[in-house]
């Protein structure tokens, strides 16, 4: 194994898609967290040469006016949709952001040109601090999959499920998958957030992250069988120890908010996070510019089971 360095500077929450045309399609949270913006490449390593097109910013004011985060890019029914969280201001309430996650879609065939359009909020049925959205199909049916605050539940975020009824609406109720429980998972804060979705080897596995966002930062494992019912929380197990940690050897802390894509190779499941890469940060880490897109391939164990391995070897 070689050390590994970061892919694209500066970049958090990073989100790589290869599509049907051939290209692979980045997005991520800019240091600014005032617009979304979109690179595509041939190859994951010329993402991070490819020269990036803002696609959406911010309106000056209003109900999704500040932080835009997370933003992840979908193909869904025949358009592209860019996911993301943003709230009205700055400004605390309750020990938490003020974050709801909406949509905008373009049906170009390149989604680097053509017009975005606002999709609005996607209403959750739960009017409470959420973000980190991401989609998914399993077996001919479309699911939307993010966190969100349970006033009833002690933390800030669990993760949670629920049918699609478009690309931009949900077709049923929230189901509460993951809370924070574990001890790696409540430090600094109680967090579960960015998941992910992987379907590979007969199983269905959404990876998380947890803690606060400094080498605190950690990502754990959901999976169920590929013929479960999705929407029922017995059918998912939950791994109790982190997959994928910080590694003090290497220097490169709190991996986490990942994405996965497939590499050049059409087969291999590549890994996507960001980390940083030291820790005296001087205030809220929040605004700490210094989360750096990585990406890595998984291995594999003879269950089929992903082998995470650190973050700092390929």
């Amino acid at each position: 194994m070689q050390k590994l360095p970061p892919l694209i500077e500066q970049r958090a929450d990073p989100h790589i898609y290869r599509h049907t045309d051939g290209y692979y399609y980045f997005t991520a949270s800019v240091p600014e967290y005032n617009r979304i913006e979109l690179r595509r490449a041939r190859t994951i390593a010329e993402l991070a040469t490819e020269k990036a097109v803002d696609i959406w910013h911010k309106p000056e004011s209003g109900p999704y006016s500040e932080l835009l985060w997370a933003p992840e890019l979908h193909y869904n029914d025949g358009a592209w949709y860019v996911y993301f969280a943003a709230a009205p201001s700055r400004e605390i309430k309750n020990k938490l952001f003020q974050h709801r996650m909406y949509a905008v879609r373009n049906s170009n065939p390149n989604p680097l040109v053509g017009e975005w359009e606002f999709m609005g909020q996607i209403d959750t049925g739960i009017d409470s601090f959420c973000l980190d959205a991401t989609t998914f199909t399993h077996q001919g049916k479309l699911y939307y999959l993010w966190a969100q605050k349970d006033e009833a539940i002690e933390g800030n975020s669990n993760l949670y499920i629920a049918p699609m009824a478009t690309p931009w609406q949900l077709g049923g109720p929230p189901v509460l998958l993951s809370k924070p429980e574990f001890d790696w998972e409540i430090r600094g804060f109680w967090v579960n957030e960015g998941p992910s979705v992987m379907q590979r080897n007969g199983k269905i596995f959404i990876s998380y992250s947890a803690s606060a966002t400094d080498e605190n930062y950690a990502m754990g494992l959901l999976w169920a069988d590929a013929e479960a019912d999705v929407l029922d929380p017995a059918a998912w197990t939950k791994l109790k120890e982190p997959v994928l940690s910080t590694c003090y050897e290497h220097g490169v802390y709190g991996p986490g908010h990942n994405s996965f894509t497939v590499g050049d190779d059409g087969e291999t499941v590549m890994l996507v996070y960001h980390a940083r890469t030291y820790t005296e940060i001087v205030g809220d880490p929040l605004w700490n510019p210094d989360r750096h897109t990585y990406v890595k391939p998984l291995r594999w164990d003879k269950d089929g089971m992903p082998l995470f391995g650190t973050p700092s070897l390929a």
